[in-house]
Order: structure tokens, then C-alpha cells, then sequence
């Protein structure tokens, strides 16, 4: 099934900046959805690594205040 869809003159025309060739327009948009789900994969595993990186450094730090002294007699 084939729809037709209205689009403002600016939006076609950035389209159209995307488009190679007999290119339809179609194609655009699909090879842009496909664009933004891999960017949106890549950001998660990008935040998901830099959590772990977290959790590790704070798993450090907490690990470094258990190795001290009794601090409970410690000025604050």
C-alpha cells in the first residue's frame, strides 16, 4: 500500500539534501530512521560503559575509606 503524505516546503527541500541520485524519498527517510536507531544504540552503550566506568571508580574510592583507620573520631 502506498500513502501520500504532506510535508512543508522546507522539510522536502531538506530532504531533497539528502536524497543521492533518482533517490526517492522514501529511501531517505528510511536510511535516515536507520541512521538515528544506530546513533541511539551507540549513545546507550556509550552511557551504559561510562556508568560501569562509574560504579568502578566509586567502588574504588568507598574500598580506599574502608582500608583507613577507625574515622569515626575524625574531625568534619
Amino acid at each position: 500500500m502506498v500513502t501520500t503524505i504532506q510535508l512543508n516546503e522546507n522539510v522536502k527541500r531538506a530532504l531533497d539534501g539528502f536524497k543521492f541520485g533518482r533517490q526517492t524519498y522514501e529511501d531517505v527517510i528510511l536510511d535516515l530512521m536507520k541512521f538515528a536507531d544506530k546513533f541511539n544504540k551507540e549513545q546507550r552503550e556509550l552511557m551504559i560503559e561510562g556508568c560501569k566506568e562509574m560504579a568502578e571508580e566509586n567502588i574504588k574510592i568507598t574500598k580506599e575509606f574502608e582500608s583507613l583507620e577507625d574515622f569515626r573520631n575524625w574531625e568534619w
